[in-house]
């Protein structure tokens, strides 16, 4: 069995926040006991409505968020307990794609500035004339003319900003990428083109990668496997085929079929996001579910096997009434 690149064990993240007229403190849990492992060359695909915590678990990933508990280990080591040094060779390895390709650009250095920043950092051309070839390299490998190297981000389209972004986080040669809804500031038609862009690089370098988005059917063309989370709780985990085969989880089958092209007769997600101040007890997807009975809000659903690699965290998940005419055991 090849060993995790990534594994992440029980996370748990809060923010202490300060709320109401008298700023009384209060803890808004932003992810709850998610565990999950990634191998090399993997790519699994978070999955879920706005603060359902997969942006956390990405900066966690990253070591840019600390967990509240749990960990996080990078080829076995906690990366919260990294030396200097291996710190160094874990930012590294792990690389970051924002989703604003603009925001995430400095707009006062020229392209080939910010790609060649991570080779500055790392030491990895030591020559002016080295970064520039390894900058010109890396324009092509993402689809963008060297030519543009001495332009600034202001006078590139969008999707050429998020290709720069993309090269930048290549320069350093790593093995994980972290994408936090890459595509979702482009237009379609580019948003493709970038989607197509990420998986070519990833096959040809055989890169994990941690895909972020809303968009499931996206998530589900790129992904290994896809981690649907709702409320910072992870209510099915399953490789990408399964999920979109036979949902077996309510919500996931709702995001299915809020996709324009899905097919009918799955259930359509009704009412609002609890606020994560104050999650419903129980099952937290429970006062959205059409399936919900009263011991729903007794405890928390554990996420259970069922079926090879499917785990699904919902006390009725082998109900008829709920499980798809599909869903294969």
């Amino acid at each position: 069995m090849t060993e995790a690149l990534l594994a992440v064990e029980n996370l748990t993240v809060r923010f202490p926040i300060r709320q109401g007229l008298l700023r009384r403190p209060a803890s808004l849990r932003a992810v709850s006991e998610v565990s999950f492992a990634l191998a090399p060359g993997e790519i699994l695909g978070l999955v879920g409505e706005s603060g359902s915590g997969k942006t956390t678990i990405g900066l966690c990933a990253l070591g840019l968020a600390a967990p509240t508990s749990g960990r996080v280990l990078f080829r076995s080591q906690d990366i919260s307990l990294l030396g200097r040094d291996a710190q160094k060779e874990f930012r590294k390895a792990v690389q970051p794609i924002f989703q604003d390709p603009y925001a995430s650009l400095d707009p006062r250095m020229s392209i080939e500035a910010i790609i060649a920043e991570p080779l500055v950092i790392h030491g990895l051309a030591p020559t002016r004339a080295a970064r520039r070839e390894r900058v010109a390299a890396l324009m092509e490998e993402v689809g963008l003319s060297p030519a543009l190297a001495r332009r600034l981000p202001h006078q590139l389209s969008g999707g050429q900003r998020q290709r720069v972004g993309i090269a930048r986080a290549l320069a350093s040669d790593p093995v994980l990428l972290v994408a936090d809804e890459p595509v979702s500031a482009l237009d379609v038609s580019i948003a493709a083109q970038v989607t197509n862009l990420l998986i070519a690089l990833q096959r040809r370098r055989h890169l994990a990668m941690i895909l972020i988005a809303h968009d499931l059917a996206m998530v589900g063309y790129a992904a290994d496997r896809v981690m649907v989370l709702y409320l910072g709780r992870v209510m099915e985990s399953a490789p990408a085929r399964q999920i979109f085969a036979a949902p077996r989880h309510p919500y996931t089958q709702a995001l299915l079929a809020a996709i324009p092209e899905a097919e009918g007769g799955r259930l359509l997600l009704e009412g609002e996001l609890p606020s994560p101040l104050a999650p419903p007890s129980g099952c937290v997807f429970r006062t959205r579910c059409r399936f919900a009975e009263p011991a729903c809000a007794g405890e928390v659903p554990p996420l259970l096997a069922r079926g090879t690699g499917r785990f699904v965290a919902c006390r009725r998940a082998e109900d008829p009434a709920v499980r798809p005419q599909s869903a294969a055991a």
